[in-house]
């Protein structure tokens, strides 16, 4: 129902914390940080693992920091392309080779760039973990950037940059953040430019690696059949040879730019694409689970939001309406998006603008607030299913600078959020919302 909206938002930042972690230690809703083990290898690099034997697979995920945010500001797409070649071949092995190693053990391993950490995973059968985790550390230590394979990938990347260029969607995420953020690499895209990808070079790629890949801001999360005992010198294997620190470049925080402002993006569609967004709260902000449970509220996801009632219910002005937490390491917003029939896009983002300051000056109901936490609370063990979903998790709460004890607080914390709090933070954040506003298309009225 939500997927249009839900996308532009998604779009906007790759690897951005949308919500408060959830928590994934178990596939049941009794979840509990017992059930984490920290395990730290004779050599000393940690993970957290929760061992399941129900089935013999086994889920690794890992993160470094330092993503696309570190790409030369001439050179924008460098770390996205360098993530994507890991997996094409490494040390003596071409990449014909590695791939057809991986499919002959079932072995599924992906590596991309996020906007502030480069991750990967790793999801294999337990008798193939051997094979799979070799691999995975001849892809970290020695990957081959060989120039048949980086003319592939890279013909695939500039490919995929045509199609954004022609798609709605991502033209109004690209022009957001480029006008949220300008001169700072928030606002480029994670993909880069045609210019800068057809000039990246294997040695821009190889210097990326060596600022990237290293010990020292290592998150790993493992989840299956394996002991502690067996994953400790595993761990060693696979990352104790990677250098052991980074030469990252510091991100400098930025507020969220052109508050006000409408920028119109003139396309020959049916319909108008708008994306909109101010200012919100980094993910160490006191009031963010405050403001997690009030953006629920206001455009969270589900069909009681307030933004899906007047836009959608109310009026028929679109089909779907999401808002959403973008937090980064430099930033945080509020965010969000629809699509509307053109000559009502005016209407709606009036719609869109007065539910945003109705509930930055009165807050929510007490009824809203309950039924909110009542959903937060209750929902979150169905989106962690998969031990791939509750290992990707684990490095979240990881990235975010939580210990395993965060699982049994999470839920206490919403609930312990007041209507106080809420209106707190909502007038805080909405008392006088001056929207930044892109839109797609030929919108009437604007």
């Amino acid at each position: 129902m939500f997927a249009a909206a839900r996308t532009l938002v998604l779009g906007m930042f790759a690897m951005a914390a949308l919500t408060p972690t959830t928590p994934a230690a178990a596939q049941h809703p009794a979840s509990h940080s017992s059930r984490i083990e920290r395990v730290v290898s004779p050599g000393g690099v940690e993970a957290w693992l929760v061992r399941q034997t129900h089935l013999p697979m086994l889920a690794l995920s890992f993160a470094m920091r330092g993503g696309t945010a570190q790409d030369p500001a001439d050179r924008p797409g460098t770390a996205s392309l360098m993530a994507q070649m890991l997996d094409e071949g490494a040390g003596d092995i071409d990449a014909e080779t590695f791939h057809r190693r991986l499919e002959e053990r079932a072995i599924e391993m992906s590596f991309s760039a996020g906007r502030d950490a480069l991750t990967g995973s790793v999801r294999t059968l337990t008798e193939s973990r051997g094979e799979a985790f070799a691999l995975l550390k001849q892809a970290l230590e020695k990957p081959r950037f060989d120039a048949a394979p980086l003319a592939r990938v890279r013909e695939s990347v500039l490919s995929g940059i045509r199609r954004a260029s022609t798609n709605p969607n991502s033209l109004a995420s690209e022009t957001f953040s480029a006008t949220a953020f300008p001169n700072h690499p928030y606002g480029r895209r994670n993909t880069g430019t045609l210019e800068a990808v057809a000039a990246i070079t294997a040695d821009d790629l190889r210097a990326m690696h060596r600022r990237i890949v290293a010990r020292d801001r290592l998150k790993v999360a493992v989840v299956g059949d394996i002991t502690a005992a067996e994953l400790g010198p595993l761990l060693d294997d696979v990352f104790g040879a990677l250098p052991a620190g980074t030469s990252l470049t510091p991100v400098p925080e930025i507020a969220m730019a052109a508050a006000g402002e409408r920028r119109v993006v003139p396309m020959d569609i049916p319909q108008a694409i708008i994306a909109f967004g101010l200012p919100g709260l980094k993910r160490d902000d006191p009031d963010f689970i405050a403001a997690f449970v009030m953006n629920h509220i206001l455009g969270g996801g589900t069909f009681s939001s307030r933004l899906y009632t007047q836009v959608r219910e109310q009026r028929g002005l679109a089909y779907s309406i999401s808002s959403g937490l973008v937090t980064l390491d430099g930033t945080g917003l509020l965010s969000g998006g629809t699509s509307t029939r053109s000559d009502r896009a005016a209407e709606s983002l009036s719609v869109i603008e007065t539910e945003l300051r109705r509930m930055g000056s009165e807050g929510p109901t007490t009824i809203e607030l309950e039924q909110a936490k009542r959903f937060l609370i209750g929902n979150w063990a169905m989106r962690f299913e998969t031990s791939s979903q509750i290992a990707s998790n684990l490095i979240r709460i990881q990235l975010d600078g939580f210990e395993p004890d965060y699982l049994d607080r999470r839920n206490d914390l919403i609930e312990a959020v007041t209507l106080e709090d809420v209106r707190r933070v909502a007038k805080r954040l909405l008392g006088d919302p001056k929207l930044l506003v892109v839109v797609v298309g030929k919108p009437e009225g604007m």
